[in-house]
This record gives C-alpha cells, sequence and structure tokens, in this order.
C-alpha cells in the first residue's frame, strides 16, 4: 500500500482516533509519573525530574478538548506522586503544571468551568503538602506559597481573558465601522451619479409633455435627451455594481464597463448635459495651472460640482450658473455660484436631499473646507477647498539639500 492511500485513510479516520489519542495520554499521564517516581536508584532526582517533565506532554490534547475530565487525572497523579514522598523538585514541578493549566482554563473557558478545576487544585495541593512538609510552621508557609500561586495563575489567566474579549470587540466595532462607512461611501456615490440625471430627467419629460402636441420637434428633443441622460446613467450605475460584485466574469452576462471614474476634466460634458438636458447655461472659469491631482480628490471635486448644479437646476430657477476650478499650489478650489432665488443650504436639506450633507461628508474626509449658503447680492454659493499633495520638484529637493548643508 503506497504512502498516499495510508495518509488519506488516516484523515478520513482523524475523528476517531484523535480524541482515542487524547484519551490515551491522559489516562497514561498519572501512571506515567508514579512509574518515573519508582523508576531509578534512590537519589536520581535529576532524572526523576526530567522524566516527570517529559511526562507532562501526555494530557494537553485531553485538557484542550476536555479540559475537566484532563484536569482530574493531572491531579490523581500529582497526588499518587505526593504520597510517595519525592524529591521538592519533582512535587514543585507538578504544582506548577497544574498552575498553568488552571490559568489556560481561566484564558479559554468560561468562569464554571474554571471554578471547577481551580477548586479542586488547591485541594489536592493543601493535601499533598502534607507529604513533604515536617513542622506546623513550614507546612502553613507551604500552603500560603501554593495559594498565592493559584491565585497568580488565576489573574494572569483572567487578564488574559478580558484582553481577548476587548480585541474581539475592538474587531468588531472595527469592522461594523467599516461597513458602515462603505455602506456611507456607496450611498453617496449612488446620490451623486443618480440625481443630476433624474433631475435633468425630471425636467424633460415635463417639457415633453407640455409641447408633445403642439411642438412635436420639441417633445421628440426631450425624448432624444431623455433617453441619453438614461443610458449615461446606467453605465455609471453599472460600473458601480460592477466594482461592488466583483466576483469575475459571468457567462453570458453583459460585460462591465472599465471607463474611469470621473473628475474634473469631465466637466465640460457635465456643461453640456446640463445645458441640453436642463436648460441650464454652466459657464465654466478655469484658474491657476491646471495638473494632475489624485483620484480621490478629482472625483469629489467632481462630484460637489455636480451635486452644486443639480441644486441650482432643481432649487434656483435660473437659466444660468458659473463654475470656477483653481489649483493652487496645496489645494485645488472648486466653485458654484448662480444669480436665482438663494433658497438657505438648511430649507434644501429639509426639503428631502441628502447633497449638502454628501458634499459636506466628502470635504470632511478629505480634510477640506466647504461654504455653502446664500449670497448677499443674491443667489447661492458652493465653495470647496479640498488639499492637494505638494509635488516634490527637482528644485525643492535642491533647495532643501543646499539648505541642510
Amino acid at each position: 500500500m503506497s504512502a498516499t492511500p495510508l495518509f488519506s485513510q488516516l484523515r478520513r479516520l482523524e475523528w476517531l482516533w484523535r480524541p482515542l489519542a487524547a484519551w490515551c495520554g491522559g489516562v497514561a499521564y498519572p501512571v506515567t509519573l508514579w512509574l518515573a517516581v519508582l523508576s531509578g536508584p534512590p537519589n536520581s532526582t535529576s532524572l526523576r525530574f526530567f522524566l516527570c517533565a517529559v511526562a507532562t506532554v501526555l494530557p494537553v490534547a485531553l485538557l484542550r478538548r476536555h479540559p475537566l475530565p484532563g484536569s482530574a487525572l493531572m491531579l490523581v497523579g500529582t497526588f499518587a506522586v505526593s504520597a510517595q514522598r519525592p524529591s521538592w523538585e519533582v512535587v514543585y514541578l507538578l504544582v506548577l503544571v497544574n498552575d498553568l493549566n488552571v490559568l489556560a482554563v481561566v484564558a479559554s473557558r468560561a468562569r464554571r468551568v474554571a471554578f471547577a478545576v481551580a477548586v479542586p487544585t488547591l485541594l489536592v495541593h493543601i493535601a499533598s503538602a502534607t507529604f513533604f512538609t515536617s513542622g506546623m510552621d513550614v507546612y502553613i508557609r507551604t500552603l500560603v506559597v501554593l495559594v498565592l500561586a493559584l491565585v497568580a495563575a488565576w489573574m494572569i489567566g483572567l487578564s488574559v481573558a478580558e484582553r481577548r474579549e476587548h480585541a474581539v470587540e475592538q474587531r468588531a466595532q472595527v469592522a461594523a465601522q467599516a461597513v458602515a462607512a462603505e455602506r456611507l461611501r456607496i450611498a453617496r456615490e449612488l446620490h451623486d451619479m443618480i440625481a443630476h440625471s433624474v433631475g435633468v430627467i425630471a425636467i424633460q419629460a415635463g417639457v415633453g409633455s407640455r409641447v408633445i402636441g403642439t411642438q412635436p420637434d420639441e417633445a421628440r428633443k426631450a425624448l432624444l435627451s431623455i433617453e441619453a441622460t438614461s443610458r449615461e446613467t446606467l453605465a455609471g450605475l453599472r460600473r458601480t455594481l460592477g466594482t461592488l460584485r466583483r466576483t469575475g466574469p459571468v457567462p453570458g452576462a453583459e460585460p462591465v464597463s472599465l471607463d474611469p471614474a470621473p473628475g474634473l476634466a469631465d466637466l465640460e460634458r457635465l456643461a453640456a448635459s446640463t445645458a441640453a438636458g436642463a436648460g441650464v447655461r454652466v459657464e465654466l472659469r478655469w484658474r491657476g495651472v491646471r495638473r494632475a491631482i489624485p483620484a480621490d480628490i478629482d472625483l469629489s471635486a467632481y462630484r460637489i460640482v455636480q451635486e452644486a448644479v443639480t441644486n441650482v437646476v432643481r432649487h434656483a430657477r435660473t437659466p444660468s450658473c458659473r463654475v470656477g476650478v483653481e489649483y493652487g499650489r496645496e489645494e485645488v478650489c472648486v466653485e458654484v455660484v448662480d444669480d436665482g432665488r438663494g433658497c438657505e443650504s438648511a430649507d434644501i436639506d429639509r426639503a428631502g436631499g441628502w447633497g449638502l450633507v454628501g458634499m459636506r461628508e466628502r470635504v470632511g474626509l478629505l480634510d477640506g473646507r466647504l461654504s455653502a449658503g446664500p449670497r448677499p447680492e443674491g443667489g447661492f454659493r458652493v465653495a470647496a477647498w479640498l488639499p492637494v499633495p505638494v509635488p516634490v520638484v527637482e528644485s525643492d529637493v535642491r533647495a532643501g539639500t543646499e539648505a541642510a548643508r
């Protein structure tokens, strides 16, 4: 028979031989201790100590599975060896092993199981002390040492259990926070993606329904705008959901769009779709040297502008607005200004929208600043300042090197 079928057969019978081996080791422990103490010449203390130390490995497997019977067998071995009046080194070795067992049980088991192990352990230690002590004073001192050792093992095990529980609670809290943050991010992303498009679709649907009987060409344009906006929104949704479900390609399924996430470079397209779909003209103004910025900042800046323009379409009742983008050395600023009716930001939030809330969350995550409110001269203004990592150029490195010299 080859080795591979033999190992496979052993693995299939693992449920049988592992517990059997654990029980055999636990039962053999007290017998092995007793024989180790009785073996060898009378003065072979080192040999007896070594054999007892090796024998303590036998009940480990049983203690992990069944701590109560395993501890009982260990205590039987301790009392049987103590009755033979061995050297104090052997007895203290067994006391140390029993205390370590109490520590492990307290750290990993319920309190009732820990008490069921600790109390018999203390009683067996007290009874065993009568065999290797002489005189009441020595016996009392020995009892004090045994009690203090067991209490120390209990306290250490309790501390380990509390630290383990605290670590589990911390991991659960971190996992819950990560889930909440991810849900918030997904909700914010879906809102920013859909709110603008749905607002445009609603306006175009209203226009089409009013002119379909008198101006069929205008109604046709409205329907075409609704179709284009819907397709763009569906593509964005498919991309977002495809990222969330990234578990590999599904046979027969429609391929997921791999287009990059939008950024400030897509503001021209946003302005064109807003003018064509909602009839609101968006004037773009660029200031500073345009450059590539980190993807998360680029996406957040675009979403803030998109949501601000959506609020203009829905609430401002104005035919135009102005969008400004300024690239600074350490930050990028986006601003959306309109000359509409200038309602309060709290009014927009109370109207059932989450746009300004999402803007504040995006800016807060990037350690930026947001200003949103009515203008003294009329209209509404939204401005966000997002910090951008300063690029390290060769001249800066050279200047820093010379300054260090």
